[in-house]
């Protein structure tokens, strides 16, 4: 199964008669490799695809080989362009580099040598293409999946989609839950966490993170700082050294802190962070309750909700270009604060759970948004914020 939208703009980008490096990147199967696949298969063109996966430390001209290996098959097929994908591009030492000389050299040489580079982890791709390649490539970001596509693709209704989440390779599991959830914790959450952060990234004390990070999904949409999550923890270090977990879990597509909204920097920076997951599958997969048990807890089914109006926040967050917060001033919260260019909207979620609105009023006072969005209760219906793409929103 693949996204049909970035289906539709990767084909048109390969279609192009421009030489260029295309990096594709986003989290663990969301569907990156097969979507390259079936693009490159309809356009008909001369390709090798390779992956960085397995390749051992030691075999340090493993690019120059396989961009060799590229040019011949080139010659060969006597065609007027060629296409070379390489997987998990970021598991390979200075790969940036190698990439942008041998890049260098097909142009200097009039090779229309083609090139995708495919990762999962954002943040190492883009100190690489930063450090090395600027001017030279074009990045699209993959996010997980929204639930108009997992609608599409299984026939799942709102429910389903916030309990389960958007990993189109579980979908078919979810008849057999537990099933479901060992499926979800070791092939999604432990691969993503062992080969996307810490083998990429130094992490002094891994079980720490992985912690932290449990710690976070149980705390989905709950405000917690670093002095009460450290409290939890055994062996935690210091503040730092949990806010460095907690953005490389977040450039991994899992587990972000969203930072209080406030018109000055510093007091952002230095905010108690609000935990959000990216999918919901993340925090279901390690809850003891199934979904015929949490649909009939009215406020532990709220949560869910509200977690999964944040996780569609801060999946399209990236590629909507907008930042995403939350609010408090004592007592009174907005649940979500999104921003772009100076423009500011605040998103409260109450999906059929009694409560107060009195912190949408006071935000409204205190920081004068640009718009005022209430989810559920007797505002937009939280299933149909789930179709919107929230970028249109501003």
């Amino acid at each position: 199964m693949i996204q049909r939208n970035y289906y539709e703009l990767i084909t048109k980008r390969i279609g192009e008669k421009r030489k260029f490096i295309q990096v594709v990147c986003g989290p663990r199967q969301v569907g990156k490799t097969t979507t390259i696949g079936q693009a490159v298969k309809s356009l008909k063109i001369p390709y090798l695809s390779v992956t960085a996966d397995a390749v051992p430390q030691s075999y340090g001209t493993w690019i120059e080989d396989q961009w060799e290996i590229a040019r011949m098959r080139f010659k060969q097929s006597e065609a007027p362009e060629f296409l070379l994908i390489i997987d998990e591009i970021q598991k390979i030492d200075n790969w940036s580099e190698t990439i942008k000389m041998l890049w260098d050299g097909d142009t200097q040489e009039g090779r229309n040598i083609k090139v995708i580079l495919l990762g999962s982890s954002r943040l190492m791709i883009q100190q690489g293409l930063t450090e090395s390649l600027a001017g030279r490539f074009e990045t699209i970001y993959m996010g997980h999946w929204t639930y108009p596509e997992m609608q599409e693709a299984f026939g799942w209704d709102e429910k389903q989609f916030a309990w389960f989440g958007g990993y189109p390779g579980s979908a078919e599991l979810i008849g057999e839950e537990q099933r479901w959830k060992n499926y979800v914790a070791n092939s999604l959450i432990e691969t993503s966490i062992s080969k996307d952060i810490l083998m990429l990234t130094r992490v002094d004390k891994p079980a720490l993170m992985k912690r932290l990070f449990e710690l976070g999904c149980l705390y989905s949409t709950q405000e917690l700082s670093f002095t009460k999550i450290m409290g939890q923890l055994q062996d935690a270090g210091n503040t730092t050294t949990l806010s460095h977990y907690l953005k490389a879990l977040d450039t991994a597509g899992l587990l972000g802190g969203l930072e209080k909204f406030s018109k000055d920097t510093m007091r952002k920076r230095t905010s108690s962070p609000k935990f959000q997951v990216h999918n919901n599958a993340l925090v279901s997969a390690q809850r003891g309750e199934y979904y015929e048990d949490i649909i009939m807890q009215p406020v532990q089914w709220g949560r869910i909700v509200e977690s999964a109006i944040g996780a569609h926040l801060v999946n399209h967050a990236f590629t909507g270009g907008y930042n995403v917060f939350y609010w408090r001033d004592g007592n009174d919260e907005v649940d979500f604060v999104i921003e772009k260019n100076g423009k500011v909207i605040g998103i409260e979620v109450k999906s059929g759970i009694s409560g107060s609105t009195k912190g949408m009023a006071n935000f409204k006072t205190k920081m004068r948004p640009d718009k005022l969005l209430l989810i559920g209760k007797s505002g937009l219906p939280w299933e149909d914020f789930l179709k919107i793409m929230p970028g249109t929103l501003f």
